[in-house]
């Protein structure tokens, strides 16, 4: 009964968390649909793989969004003709580079900037990393069928699309196109709140029956350190606003270097946004995506371990 009750309190607490981020997520995405044209993000994107990828990096500081609500805005944003890897850029930092996070870091850690540069300078450098390595393995979208298939449909109607943006765009009533983002919102919250669900029924059964402190007495070097808190970030999935102050009471246990594998592989992947990922792109990719990640934070980790351990 008591393990029944921890496993409803820790679901429940996580649905309500992420539910703001998820509305705040699918809201970016309804007006990105219905404001932005694919022409305008052409104009606006670099054709240059690593000044895109650059640049998708950059981009979070301005959607205060957590790992929970980057998936749909990635989605649309692709959808919309944003590079693959632009947008997988801006999909793993947007949840640890916004203000937000960033300040929740810098109270959590003691008003200590140091781990707030440390927090954000690694998350860029593995996104970055990541995102230039995928540009090379998938030139074509690793979209799911029903993903594709949407996009192939835009893709169709996409000169119409245009010229209606461009000569009625401006004309249409703000009423209507605050309606269509509406719609638009709906239509994601349902498409992702599923994933939300189960990827949050998952994470809190294995925080209920895989007790944390057999995880923590792997962590005797750097290496299996950084693992360790890289399996417990994905484990716990928690929201990258709160993070940190989760991380921080770790500090008599773990390095610098690992709490820093924390802080940046659980907001890229965790439980919740694998399955929304899954939903989205196919298997494969993910994996690999998740791979490239956890081979880049690990790296980071260690560099920082031996700079500021």
């Amino acid at each position: 009964m008591v393990t029944f009750l921890q496993l409803n309190t820790i679901f429940l607490s996580m649905i309500m968390e992420a539910i703001p981020f998820i509305l705040l997520g699918v809201i970016v995405s309804g007006l990105i649909q219905t404001f932005l044209s694919e022409r305008w993000i052409a104009r606006l994107l670099p054709q240059n793989r690593y000044l895109a990828s650059l640049l998708g990096c950059g981009v979070g500081l301005f959607f205060p969004a957590c790992e929970c609500g980057i998936v749909p805005i990635t989605r649309r944003l692709i959808r919309k003709g944003v590079p693959l890897h632009a947008g997988i850029a801006f999909m793993l930092t947007g949840p640890i580079i916004n203000p937000v996070v960033l300040f929740a870091t810098y109270i959590a850690f003691g008003n200590d900037w140091r781990m707030v540069l440390i927090r954000g300078g690694s998350a860029v450098v593995v996104a970055y990393v990541t995102a230039i390595v995928i540009s090379y393995l998938y030139p074509k979208l690793p979209m799911r069928l029903h993903e594709a298939a949407i996009m192939e449909t835009a893709a169709g109607a996409g000169d119409a699309s245009s010229a209606r943006f461009a000569n009625d765009g401006l004309r249409e009533p703000l009423q209507r196109r605050l309606y269509d983002v509406m719609l638009h919102a709906i239509e994601e919250f349902f498409s992702v709140g599923k994933y939300l669900v189960l990827g949050a029924f998952i994470a809190a059964s294995m925080q209920t029956f895989i007790p944390t402190s057999s995880l923590m007495h792997m962590g005797s070097n750097p290496v299996t350190a950084s693992l360790v808190m890289i399996g417990l970030a994905f484990v716990m999935s928690l929201c990258s606003e709160a993070d940190a102050f989760i991380a921080s009471s770790f500090r008599s246990t773990f390095s610098v270097g690992a709490l820093s594998a924390f802080l940046v592989f659980g907001p890229m992947i965790d439980i919740k946004n694998t399955l929304m990922l899954l939903g989205v792109f196919k298997g494969r990719f993910v994996i690999v995506l998740i791979a490239l990640v956890a081979a880049c934070t690990l790296g980071t980790s260690l560099l920082v371990g031996r700079l500021f351990g």
